[in-house]
């Protein structure tokens, strides 16, 4: 049975790295001593060692061990033996690059389909989706593939921001984008806005957070989804 919590950031505005969610993942991770972390994305080109320090100190409030996948010598051990998973925000680009160059897309796709517990935030929320192409990230380097995981079936927007109406720039809004992504694509996109989730049990994924998402279908009206919403196969059609 699939589990995963699925979040649009690591950090809302006026709270510290992950806090908003340690009650959620208190609950989430209960009877899990220790979390494989994925700082493939590193925000800001900080260091893997640095990216996982911040996840620890995160956990540590929780009473839940941090290692980075890095600390191990084969990445594939590494994973095959985890009890849970957290993959973190950054840019998406690096992240898929990486989990092809090292080769363990698949193998972490596998065992989160198997049940062990998996967290993302922006980035690692991304890579829950079909494909990575609604990511908002620069295209800093070129993975082999733009196909991710497909836990889920549709394609996520994270940090999904709506137009505000007093800005003075007259550029693409998120849904322009999303839209112009929908012309050569018939994936679903659920614009995830901050401090909102997805949490995923078996097949059923349900919207959770203070916030409603905004949901987009090719050739059809984009809606908005009150949180607590299932999204089922029917919502998507």
């Amino acid at each position: 049975m699939k589990r995963l919590i699925v979040a649009s950031t690591s950090t809302v505005h006026g709270s510290g790295y992950l806090e908003y969610l340690l009650p959620e993942l208190t609950v989430f991770f209960s009877n899990i001593e220790t979390i494989l972390f994925i700082p493939y994305a590193r925000p800001g080109g900080i260091s893997y060692s640095e990216y996982t320090s911040k996840a620890k100190e995160a956990f540590a409030k929780i009473n839940i061990e941090v290692k980075g996948i890095h600390e191990f010598d084969n990445p594939k051990e590494a994973i095959s033996e985890a009890k849970a998973f957290f993959t973190g925000g950054g840019n998406t680009f690096e992240l898929v690059n990486q989990l092809y160059k090292n080769d363990v897309i698949d193998i972490l796709r596998s065992r989160v389909e198997s049940g062990i517990p998996y967290f993302g935030t922006s980035a690692g929320s991304n890579i829950c989706g079909i494909t990575m192409m609604n990511t908002n990230d620069m295209p800093i380097v070129y993975p082999p593939s733009f196909d991710t995981m497909g836990l889920i079936p549709f394609n996520i927007n994270a940090h999904y921001l709506d137009p505000d109406p007093s800005s003075k720039h007259m550029g693409e809004t998120r849904e322009t984008r999303i839209k112009e992504f929908h012309v050569f694509n018939e994936t679903p996109v659920l614009g995830l806005r901050e401090g909102s989730w997805l949490e995923v049990f078996n097949n059923e994924t349900k919207l959770k957070g203070e916030l409603p998402a905004r949901l987009f279908r090719k050739g059809r009206e984009a809606v908005e989804l009150p949180t607590e919403t299932k999204i089922r196969r029917e919502t998507l059609s």
